[in-house]
């Protein structure tokens, strides 16, 4: 009986070693590296991952993705060496914390194609460089915070809230596009000065912790209707501070509906469909290289989520008029919302918001 145990640990064993040794070794022609999460993390890696996936089942073409040990460059380029090994062509990264790694990378692998997702290639001293095999995909973040802004106090909250996680261009220019489109939907429903709070945080981090929810929850003791919570997991400790509480979400990145009841809307990048277009654009000839590319609500580049919104008032055809603002540039509407530097690159601090209706609170 021992002999026979031993003889199937072994084989157990073996095709474990063989299985390992296979995943490793699958060739693949299209490859997304992973951040830290995964590709079912309802946020950057799903959403990308789902563009590379549309397309290379449509024309055949295969594909896999690599989870990097650990959060760092090195861990980083390992991956995207692996993958290189493994034949990609097209590597998709999703994510800044791919800036340097990709920086690096572009250079060493001149045959690969790089598709560099919500940031652009820098080294370690901010020196950015987007070679010919590269692509840069950053967002208007600041319109769809806007869009998500508007709609909550057109939906007639008046007491708000923004949790953002570490303070990088993209959670700031969430956070500041909320703040004017709530001033900008006051101003149209001639509210007073003063008529909307807006509580405001930067967490410091993406994850979720007893400190987010804790924050959260005392937001809503004290009356906060909605947080619109922009930084990864961060939004999971909202919903359950707003699911103890009975209170509302808006969700970040992707539709979150599906996360908690609590999600009433969310403020959408397209992320599958700028991967899409850009794995199309590598095979059909007309890949961007060198180029850092924005995605905004005039290609389709941000959204809210309308199918699955829960909103008491705020209809569809208020969405559309808005969106249609926003993608014509209407009035210097699209102009007008600030990001989160000027045009000599200079951090716009959030006291730089010219707001009346809305009295914000950062909370440090």
């Amino acid at each position: 009986m021992k002999k026979l145990l031993a003889l199937a640990l072994a084989v157990v064993l073996a095709l474990s070693v063989f299985a390992g040794c296979a995943a490793g070794g699958k060739k693949a022609e299209l490859a997304l590296i992973t951040d830290i999460g995964t590709i079912d993390d309802k946020s950057f890696n799903q959403g990308a991952w789902e563009g590379l996936v549309k397309y290379a089942e449509e024309k055949g073409i295969s594909h896999q993705y690599y989870q990097p040990t650990e959060k760092s460059t090195t861990a980083y380029l390992e991956s995207i060496d692996q993958a290189v090994k493994n034949g990609a062509k097209v590597i998709v990264t999703p994510g800044f914390l791919f800036e340097e790694p990709v920086y690096i990378a572009q250079d060493q692998y001149p045959d690969v194609t790089f598709i560099l997702i919500d940031g652009n290639p820098h080294d370690a001293d901010y020196n950015y460089k987007t070679a010919d095999n590269c692509v840069g995909i950053t967002y208007a973040e600041e319109q769809v915070g806007f869009l998500a802004g508007y709609a909550a106090v057109k939906d007639g909250m008046t007491k708000l809230g923004y949790m953002g996680g570490m303070a990088v261009p993209a959670v700031v220019k969430y956070g500041y596009g909320f703040v004017q489109g709530a001033e900008y939907a006051a101003q149209e429903l001639g509210m007073a000065d003063g008529s909307i709070e807006l509580m405001y945080n930067y967490t410091g981090g993406f994850d979720a912790t007893p400190e987010a929810q804790n924050q959260a929850a005392s937001w809503y003791n004290n009356g906060t209707e909605v947080i619109f919570a922009a930084g990864g997991a961060v939004g999971n400790s909202v919903m359950a501070a707003a699911e103890a509480a009975g209170t509302k979400v808006i969700g970040v990145d992707v539709d979150q509906s599906g996360e908690s009841e609590t999600v009433i809307t969310s403020a959408m990048k397209g992320l599958g469909t700028s991967v899409y277009d850009m794995i199309a654009a590598y095979y059909n000839g007309s890949f961007p290289g060198g180029e850092n590319k924005v995605y905004d609500a005039a290609n389709n580049g941000v959204a809210l989520a309308m199918d699955t919104a829960k909103f008491d008032s705020f209809a569809k055809a208020d969405y559309d008029t808005l969106f249609a603002a926003l993608q014509n540039n209407t009035n210097n509407i699209a102009s007008d919302i600030l990001k989160n530097v000027d045009a000599d690159n200079n951090e716009i601090a959030l006291t730089d918001i010219p707001v009346k209706a809305v009295v914000v609170t950062e909370v440090k």
